[in-house]
């Protein structure tokens, strides 16, 4: 559907505003209106939130992978005009769209503020995959705080009935360590306690060997197979392209050298294929539950509700 030609807002008009910022510096940040109608998402987490509290976006940026949208995503998201790139967003595109709220993150998006403010208020997220500061934070701004609340609260209850039911499966060897592991076509990734999939196992109570504990960072890049040790945990959670051979053949290559099965978790048979858009790229809370759902389907698969 194409947007009313009356509120279009011409290439012309958009460059003589962009100018006009450049020269008068950025406005200040204009509240948003009662009940945000027409929300336009810049990066995923603020997607899978938008669509968590019951909000069709009006626009939203392309995905990572599966593009152009999660599969998870496509059908609340159906029809939704795209605006570009999270980190190239089309300032036309989303000026045509006549938005009231836009959701954007200062990582990405810091150096177009001032013009994304001249559309109309803004949400400025410092982290893109903090997903309960998103929830929060967007809740307010579209006055549905007690949706997020409420999302909040069964979050929370549903990660402490997890904790528990995995504290009693495993009873003295819990918690368990654990390895979140990425396979590349030439090197394997190891995603750490910060990074998205991280923050939602330390919650359930999961830890890291103490390499992972000490790193830096969201993940740590293994370019040899001579440092998958790095890695060793008791439990496995890895993802991967499926439709790429190249994918496949290394993941093969890994599981047959010794190294690899001589680690805990291959020697337990606790290694398990997981979602890696819902484990790193959702950002959401759509997302994080969905990481709860593969811990049950693996960990918890036989164990009493």
């Amino acid at each position: 559907m194409q947007p009313d030609k009356t509120g279009l807002m011409s290439r012309r008009t958009l460059m003589r505003l962009s100018l006009g910022v450049l020269a008068a510096g950025a406005m200040p940040l204009a509240k948003a209106g009662p009940a945000a109608q027409r929300v336009i998402t810049l990066f995923q987490g603020g997607t899978d939130t938008a669509v968590a509290l019951g909000i069709r976006p009006a626009g939203v940026v392309d995905s990572w992978s599966e593009k152009p949208m999660y599969r998870y995503l496509r059908s609340a998201l159906a029809g939704v005009p795209h605006v570009g790139l999270e980190t190239q967003p089309s300032l036309e595109d989303i000026a045509l769209l006549s938005p009231d709220l836009i959701v954007a993150s200062r990582f990405r998006h810091e150096r177009i503020a001032g013009l994304l403010e001249q559309l109309c208020p803004v949400v400025m997220l410092d982290e893109v995959f903090e997903f309960r500061h998103t929830l929060r934070v967007m809740g307010v701004a579209t006055e549905r705080s007690g949706e997020a609340q409420a999302l909040q609260t069964r979050w929370d209850a549903r990660v402490g009935e997890l904790r528990g039911r995995l504290a009693a499966k495993f009873g003295a060897r819990w918690p368990l360590s654990v390895s979140v592991l990425d396979v590349r076509e030439d090197h394997l990734r190891s995603y750490l306690p910060d990074s998205f999939a991280g923050s939602v196992l330390a919650e359930l109570g999961f830890v890291w060997n103490r390499q992972s504990r000490d790193a830096t960072g969201v993940s740590i890049k293994l370019r040899s197979r001579e440092s998958l040790p790095v890695a060793d945990a008791d439990v496995f959670f890895v993802f991967g392209r499926a439709d790429s051979p190249a994918v496949q053949r290394h993941y093969q290559a890994i599981t047959h050298h010794p190294l690899w099965q001589r680690m805990s978790a291959p020697k337990a048979g606790q290694v398990w294929w997981v979602d890696g858009v819902a484990w790193i790229f959702s950002g959401g809370i759509l997302g994080a539950n969905r990481i709860l759902d593969d811990i049950e389907r693996t960990l918890l698969q036989d164990a009493a509700a």
